[in-house]
């Protein structure tokens, strides 16, 4: 298939660009490369796409409307991969307009670009984060989500509600993935893992908030773009049971679907740095610190409903998943 992905510049992007090479499909990247984090980083990993027969590329943002029509139009994918966003939770707290733009604004584009050019599914990246407040574990689709408790989990509540209507009104197949804590090889600069191993291998501290109690659902890279795919492949479908006096918030009469995409496994933060402590052989300064603001201590995915549907089996304990990450930043960075 053609097929358009945003956000090839960026971890899951890149990951999920090359298993779709492997099995013979032609991508179209987009990707603006902006400095939220290590510009060369991103260009590392687009480097590693050129390099593959089947793989071109559009710079720009998805705010750029005029430009992202005409690649729509050029190119006539068949189907699209939303994962371009402002992403990160702090960070909402000091630059709110840079989720308006990307995640507002540009998903806006995307969907319209989708409906114009008649693409037969559109995959998009929510976030566990939409659970919010919520306390029930683990969770689930089915539940009712009313109470974000940041501005980019706001945003991502967001584009789900804009996809339904897309859905309802103009028949376009729309799933979106609340994707649950992802780590990895060529994982973003910014997330736990990452900043972890830096400081541990520089002999400087770690900050861990909520005293190291925090439970998360790690789901390891390769799971997760396994789980992309088979979503991508099972374009969403009316569910005949769906009821407006009784309205599931995971489905709906017109073809949508909403998945969490984890590990379905939570595992304390603490744990996870005692993993990774025996990966790289050395031991962590802690400064343990109270809960940040706009996070949540604990998230755990119910994947019923992907497992049934898709045959998503996530299969990459943290043991296996973070011994591949360390082994992959030291050959990427050069230390020992």
């Amino acid at each position: 298939m053609r097929i358009l992905i945003t956000g090839t510049a960026g971890f899951i992007g890149s990951h999920l660009a090359h298993k779709l090479l492997d099995r013979g499909d032609e991508i179209i990247g987009i990707d603006n490369v902006n400095d939220y984090y290590d510009v060369s980083l991103k260009e590392a990993r687009l480097a590693r796409l050129h390099a593959r027969p089947g793989f071109s590329e559009a710079r720009i943002a998805l705010e750029e409307r005029d430009k992202l029509f005409a690649t729509f139009a050029r190119h006539r994918p068949e189907r699209v991969v939303n994962l371009a966003a402002q992403a990160g939770v702090r960070y909402s707290l000091e630059n709110p307009h840079a989720y308006v733009d990307a995640n507002l604004v540009g998903f806006c584009n995307i969907l319209e670009a989708c409906r114009h050019y008649e693409v037969e599914h559109l995959v998009y990246a929510s976030s566990s984060s939409v659970y919010g407040a919520n306390t029930a574990m683990p969770f689930s689709v089915h539940h009712n989500l009313d109470h974000p408790v940041s501005l980019y989990a706001a945003t991502k509540k967001a584009n789900e509600l804009m996809a339904h209507t897309y859905s309802h009104l103009f028949g376009l197949p729309t799933t979106g993935l609340r994707f649950f804590t992802v780590y990895g090889p060529w994982g973003r600069p910014d997330m736990a893992l990452f900043k972890f191993t830096r400081n541990i291998l520089a002999g400087q501290p770690i900050d861990v908030y909520n005293y190291g109690h925090h439970r998360r659902d790690f789901t390891y890279i390769d799971d997760i773009v396994e789980g992309v795919v088979q979503t991508l492949d099972k374009v969403a479908a009316p569910d005949p049971a769906w009821r407006g006096d009784r309205p599931d918030p995971g489905t709906s009469r017109a073809p949508y679907r909403l998945y969490n995409i984890g590990n379905n496994e939570p595992v304390e933060l603490l744990r996870f740095i005692e993993v990774l402590e025996h990966c790289l052989g050395c031991k962590a300064e802690m400064n343990l610190l109270p809960m940040q603001d706009g996070d949540v201590p604990d998230t755990y995915a119910d994947v019923d409903d992907l497992m049934r549907d898709t045959g998503y089996r996530p299969a990459t304990p943290i043991e296996t998943g973070i011994a591949r990450f360390v082994e992959w930043y030291r050959d990427y960075y050069g230390v020992r």
